[in-house]
């Protein structure tokens, strides 16, 4: 496609961001969408393709979708999308149909049979295994084109009931895992000086089972870079008294701390935390905080609390469908056009539909589901969450982000609190912008 095709303006794009910005504010959920794509004309014109999104826009987990609607309407409002996909001689005009999983998995399963059953091309799905292993499961044996994103691949690889070697043939990912998660936490923890024990905070869910597992999971690569673990116990999602656990802790004087619970959960213990004098030097995270609306809930406690970030305005990179728009400036465009700080699923999301752009224009017919599914798994190609290479592994049809270090800052401009990059061993390519300090002094 060449530049003149590609290129929209600021206002343009703006334009189409106020849109989602509409829809953000509206008070309820945006349960489906779909925008009336291209008019055909003639042989010239080819079939609708229609993609799903399947995303948690309310429950337990809707901090991870804030800006999801903003981004499907900045999308439909790109010349990629909106003046239709040429493929050979035809250009098919685009429906985008939006789906709330409400944070539940038989509620995102049943709305993914709803997009399969309706017709859809392709289906996406983004944030936690509670919403895209259900999606992914159904595409999968319906024979649907699935993208997901924002899942730790183990979750979604071996949550799914996969065997190492085994390969799925419709349902692909992008996002990284557990050995990520030491490249970017282990080197944070080096930094502070401590006991070498770490309190482990592990559900019994598909995160919390994939991050505790003996031989894939994280206490070996704790163990093998030298720190001892206490796992505080599998307990179920939607505890509220995490008093025996913060005990546990405390017995065996954990000065570092690691967890990948639901962001409620979380808010609970960590409150308890701070009141029964459970302080740990430094609080790693996965799973929560990674938003600005989680910060909010905790206030001044989640200071200095240190997390993973796969996509931030500090990234070097830019989109495929757009001509010079790069990370900052769709972060820019998301705050200015809804009031909203930025975060880190608006770049996923966005490439998520860059994913789906990418396979069906380079496939000879969109509507021939194997055809796509080949073309996903075999894909290379770099956009606004850098290069993603779905050849590479760790497993078939997974293409890995490295992520940074980062810590909640106290805000220096609008918004109260600020997530800065503290440490880039995982990815030089992204500078360091605060430094790292204790959770707990």
């Amino acid at each position: 496609m060449s530049n003149d095709s590609n290129e929209v303006t600021r206002r343009t794009l703006l334009r189409g961001a106020g849109a989602g910005a509409l829809l953000l504010g509206g008070g309820s959920a945006l349960a489906a969408c779909g925008s009336g794509g291209l008019k055909g004309n003639g042989s010239s014109a080819g079939k609708k393709i229609t993609i799903g999104l399947v995303t948690p826009l309310t429950g337990p987990v809707a901090s991870f979708a804030v800006s999801d609607t903003y981004v499907t309407n900045l999308i439909r409002n790109t010349p990629a999308f909106k003046n239709g996909i040429k493929i050979g001689g035809k250009t098919y005009p685009v429906d985008i149909v939006v789906k709330d999983s409400q944070s539940d998995p038989n509620r995102a399963s049943q709305v993914a049979k709803d997009l399969v059953t309706s017709g859809a091309d392709m289906v996406l799905t983004t944030s936690t295994p509670e919403v895209t292993n259900p999606v992914a499961t159904v595409c999968e044996s319906e024979g649907v084109p699935c993208v997901a994103t924002i899942v730790p691949w183990e979750s979604w690889y071996f949550g799914r009931g996969a065997k190492p070697g085994s390969t799925f043939t419709y349902t692909t990912m992008f996002f990284f895992g557990i050995p990520e998660f030491g490249e970017c936490f282990i080197p944070m923890w080096n930094r502070i000086h401590n006991n070498k024990q770490v309190a482990l905070m592990y559900p019994n869910d598909a995160d919390g089972n994939a991050f505790r597992d003996p031989k894939t999971g994280f206490p070996p690569i704790m163990h093998k870079a030298g720190y001892k673990t206490v796992d505080g116990g599998a307990y179920p999602d939607g505890t509220t008294d995490f008093t025996s656990m913060i005990s546990k802790f405390k017995a065996h004087d954990c000065e570092i701390f690691q967890n990948a619970p639901i962001p409620p959960d979380f808010n609970a213990m960590w409150k308890q935390s701070a009141q029964q004098g459970f302080k740990p030097k430094l609080a790693t995270v996965a799973k929560v905080l990674l938003f600005p609306s989680d910060v909010t809930a905790l206030g001044n406690l989640a200071l200095n609390v240190a997390t993973d970030a796969w996509w931030t305005p500090f990234h070097k990179q830019n989109s495929s469908l757009v001509s010079n728009l790069s990370a900052k400036q769709l972060a820019d465009n998301f705050q200015s056009s809804t009031g909203k700080e930025w975060l880190q699923s608006l770049g996923t999301t966005y490439s998520l539909y860059e994913v789906a752009h990418n396979a069906f224009s380079k496939v000879s017919d969109p509507h021939d589901r194997k055809e796509v599914a080949a073309q996903l798994r075999s894909m290379n190609y770099t956009g606004m969450s850098g290069t993603l290479d779905f050849t590479s592994g760790p497993v078939p049809g997974v293409a890995i982000i490295k992520p940074v270090g980062v810590q909640w800052k106290k805000g220096t401009g609008q918004f109260p609190f600020e997530l800065q990059v503290v440490d880039n061993s995982a990815n030089k390519a992204v500078p360091v912008t605060a430094d790292l300090e204790p959770t707990n002094a």
